[in-house]
């Protein structure tokens, strides 16, 4: 990080007191933060795949189609 053009470019006193309490957190404490910062969110959670298929409405052609399988056997019918 000695090169120039990035010094002007960040707030060099800011990422240095970020990195000073980041530091000073516990481990249990910078697993947390680690955890937050670094977790895939590029990517819905399950619940929000589930939100999304029940009220965006893509699916909504299932409810026409016929129930294939009981709820007694499981077998197809």
């Amino acid at each position: 990080m000695n090169n120039p053009q990035i010094l002007k470019a960040v707030n060099t006193q800011l990422v240095d007191t970020l990195v000073q309490i980041i530091r000073s957190l516990s481990a249990k404490e910078q697993a947390l933060l680690e955890k937050q910062l670094f977790s895939d969110v590029s990517h819905p959670s399950t619940l929000e795949l589930m939100h999304l298929a029940e009220k965006g409405g893509a699916l909504d052609f299932l409810y026409d189609e016929p129930d294939i399988y009981s709820t007694e056997d499981g077998e197809a019918v």
